[in-house]
């Protein structure tokens, strides 16, 4: 998997921070990839050593949807007034709002050269805002709604853990929980990260509770100067799925059998008013 972009070596330090927020809105609801952890980094502006998303997949006019809520408690020792943020979205992305300390964000659509972002599972266009000013510790939260994508016959949907930026010598952790309420009936569910250059998908474990809607969780750690787990993969299909074809087939096995019985008993009694006319 490719890094989204390289520094320049004669990069000046705002141009570096400005890198660092475009690493942070990649990280922010879903999506980015680094999973090579660079020991030289010793410090970073940014920390967030928790973060806290929630997914909620249903169903809407009989297409099943994601509805994501983020939320991403950051620490930044920067110096910065005017910080730009870019944030790639899922294919059929709606309904978002972001709000910075409950202060609400005005999105654009990203500057050509920032308007693809790459997903395992696809490139994704991405949006920008411009944050300013802030400093110390602020909270930023993100909602979004999805149509959840169809590959290879299975439902898929991917939350990106670009969380490199955010680690360092002195913070040196970082803890990502997911919540998945599942409100359709699934099967087959497998949760992966999706590690290193080549995109190897990796089983994480996760817990199932509950009942209408079915809650799942997972945990994800990432650690300074280890490799990084990578983006989160969820892929199901739909427990019913299949039934309204085992229906139909169920019917028309019916109705053959039906067919042969009636021919077998017309022979039959066309026979045996023959033999009592001889």
């Amino acid at each position: 998997m490719q890094k989204k972009r390289s520094e320049p070596a004669n990069m000046n330090k705002k141009v570096q921070l400005t890198a660092a927020f475009v690493a942070l809105l990649v990280l922010l609801a879903a999506f980015g990839r680094s999973t090579a952890v660079s020991n030289a980094e010793e410090s970073s502006p940014l920390a967030m050593p928790e973060e806290y998303v929630n997914y909620t997949i249903t169903r809407v006019n009989g297409v099943l949807w994601a509805k994501i809520d983020g939320t991403y408690p950051i620490f930044y020792i920067g110096t910065e007034e005017s910080i730009p943020m870019f944030y790639p979205t899922p294919p059929g992305t709606t309904n978002i709002s972001a709000t910075l300390d409950n202060v609400e964000l005005d999105w654009n659509n990203s500057p050509e050269v920032y308007s693809l972002h790459h997903t395992a599972i696809g490139d994704w266009q991405t949006i920008s805002t411009v944050i300013e000013p802030f400093s110390g510790y602020f909270v930023l939260r993100i909602h979004y709604e999805h149509p959840v994508e169809v590959i290879n016959g299975s439902y898929m949907f991917l939350y990106d853990l670009n969380i490199k930026e955010y680690l360092s010598a002195s913070e040196n952790r970082s803890l990502a929980h997911f919540t998945i309420n599942m409100d359709a009936e699934y099967s087959n569910l497998k949760i992966s990260t999706v590690f290193g250059p080549e995109e190897t998908l990796k089983p994480i474990e996760f817990t199932v509770s509950g009942e209408n809607p079915v809650e799942i969780r997972v945990d994800e750690v990432s650690e300074f100067g280890k490799p990084l787990p990578g983006d989160l993969l969820v892929s199901f299909s739909e427990a019913n799925a299949q039934e309204p074809d085992n229906f139909v087939w169920v019917v028309v096995l019916v109705f053959v059998v039906g067919l042969v019985v009636a021919g077998l008993a017309f022979l039959g009694f066309r026979r045996r008013r023959k033999s009592s006319a001889v």
